[in-house]
């Protein structure tokens, strides 16, 4: 079926097609975008774990503030801190009203270290031995409730992580 018809007039029902094609193939794209950045976790098995709504942390100062002073935080929901190379990363909950838990990952996305249900308010360094350079903030206990555990993988959807300094 073609958009012409052989004496170079529309063809009507070719049109309609195309024109509905493309209007689903639009729609499919603004809701992905729609949905905002996501990280899906997944198992080494390609499993997928849970679907987390993220910000974006990816200047030193969005990285510095973080989730300071928030009351509360949904449940898939989180901050990614992006870091621009690997390195050995330490964080602390000054001014952390929520417990969290912290999921460290190298840069191609595999968790690599777990800080579960970091205490709210305490200026003790929480860390993993190792480098990364993602860091997901959640809700204290996530983890656990998810089965989310080393070696797992981050994939991030909606958004391409990058350091912007």
């Amino acid at each position: 079926m073609t958009l012409w018809q052989s004496n170079l007039t529309w063809n009507p029902a070719a049109l309609a097609i195309s024109a509905i094609g493309a209007l689903s193939i639009l729609a499919i794209a603004m809701s992905a975008c729609a949905q905002g950045p996501r990280i899906e976790i997944v198992g080494p098995d390609g499993a997928r774990r849970v679907v987390v709504s993220v910000e974006i942390a990816d200047t030193a100062a969005t990285r510095e503030y973080g989730l300071m002073y928030r009351k509360q935080l949904d449940e898939n929901a989180g901050m990614i801190f992006v870091f621009k190379a690997s390195q050995h990363l330490e964080f602390w909950m000054k001014n952390t009203v929520i417990p969290l838990d912290m999921i460290f990952a190298d840069s191609a996305g595999k968790i690599v270290g777990i800080v579960r249900k970091a205490v709210p308010f305490s200026e003790g360094i929480d860390s993993i031995d190792g480098d990364s350079q993602y860091v997901l903030e959640v809700n204290g206990g996530f983890c656990d409730r998810h089965g989310v555990k080393a070696g797992d993988i981050l994939r991030f959807e909606g958004f391409v992580p990058r350091s912007t300094d």
